[in-house]
């Protein structure tokens, strides 16, 4: 199939074209799955990008052709306009610049000076490692494949046998792998019993990929447990707790531990950046958003309260509830005050 970027207008019609299977993630806040019917949605401007982060949609895209053994993927940051709606000219111009480096025709497999010319485009980027590995996780288990290497040996640490301090061999990718099989080979089992035992050095990485997993009731309970008896002044460890609930905060259980700290007494600024950045969904309830932006100006730290509101803002499931209570003859004096510097 021969193409220019002047005939094709989107991301999915360059997929399409090249008669590529292909899976979109949005790796920004957590990994989650986009549709093909959102994303197409996505870019022809009629849907707000649904994870903004710092002003761009950050993606993953993996592709195939049918005699392919794996994916080829793609890291993608593209610009948002203002109101959270992809930029047009930007996507075009990555468009362009993969039609120019793979040549007219879109259905070979690239080559290795190819992938050089796609890798040093402006929209390429790189993303943190557990990212990276969380992908790899979910695209194999999505595609039946085989998971990782590393993963039978993070498996048997987890599952206690040699102790919790033999934990020098076990890999980010072998404990992404086990996160994402958590219905496969008793490994959800095997969590519950790992979860009150783990050291920092393994727990922080497992977290880190089960913020992209839906837990069951047992092991959202676990955790929470867990990190109600951490006695440590290292902070580490509880946001790293709070962070594997990120995709379970729709679960009841979840959800009352987390509108139980926002009502708390003091909540540090740590928790307070890791509920805005990867537990968001929490703040869609009116009450909890209003204990969480009072938590946010106790301290007039009107940078963090700017920071904050701007990501929030620019959450399409947030922003509405979000403008509605900044106007709400509730507020306290001083949330009414950090509010009226943002129109500053």
């Amino acid at each position: 199939m021969s193409a220019t970027s002047d005939t094709i207008s989107s991301i999915s019609a360059l997929l399409s074209l090249s008669d590529s299977q292909y899976l979109i993630y949005d790796i920004g806040r957590r990994v989650d799955n986009i549709s093909k019917e959102q994303f197409e949605e996505i870019e022809t401007a009629h849907l707000p990008y649904p994870y903004p982060i710092q002003g761009h949609a950050l993606l993953a895209i993996a592709f195939w052709q049918t005699q392919a053994s794996s994916p080829y993927l793609w890291f993608v940051k593209l610009p948002l306009d203002e109101q959270g709606l992809l930029n047009q000219g930007a996507r075009n111009h990555f468009i362009a610049i993969i039609i120019e480096a793979l040549g007219e025709n879109l259905s070979v497999d690239p080559t290795e000076q190819q992938e050089a010319l796609l890798k040093k485009n402006p929209y390429h980027f790189t993303p943190a490692q557990y990212k990276l590995a969380s992908v790899n996780s979910l695209i194999s288990s999505t595609l039946e494949q085989s998971a990782s290497k590393f993963y039978l040996a993070a498996q048997k640490y987890l599952s206690g046998i040699e102790g919790w301090n033999a934990w020098q061999e076990v890999g980010v990718q072998g404990l992404s792998d086990f996160a994402f099989r958590l219905n496969e080979d008793d490994n959800d089992k095997i969590l519950s019993h790992a979860l009150a035992c783990l050291p920092e050095q393994v727990l922080t990485p497992l977290c880190s990929a089960l913020e992209n997993v839906i837990l069951s009731t047992h092991n959202i309970e676990k955790i929470i447990l867990r990190y109600q008896q951490e006695k440590t002044a290292n902070n580490t460890v509880k946001i790293a707790l709070m962070r594997a609930l990120a995709s379970s905060t729709q679960h009841p259980v979840c959800l009352n531990f987390l509108t139980q700290l926002i009502a708390s007494e003091s909540v540090n600024e740590e928790t307070l950046i890791i509920i805005a950045g990867r537990l968001w969904p929490v703040l869609s309830s009116e009450d909890n958003l209003f204990n969480f932006l009072e938590h946010l100006v106790r301290d007039n730290d009107h940078a963090l309260f700017l920071a904050i509101f701007k990501d929030l803002v620019a959450i399409p499931t947030i922003r509405p509830v979000l403008l509605q209570a900044i106007r709400s003859p509730k507020r306290s004096t001083n949330l009414a005050q950090a509010i009226g510097m943002l129109f500053k």
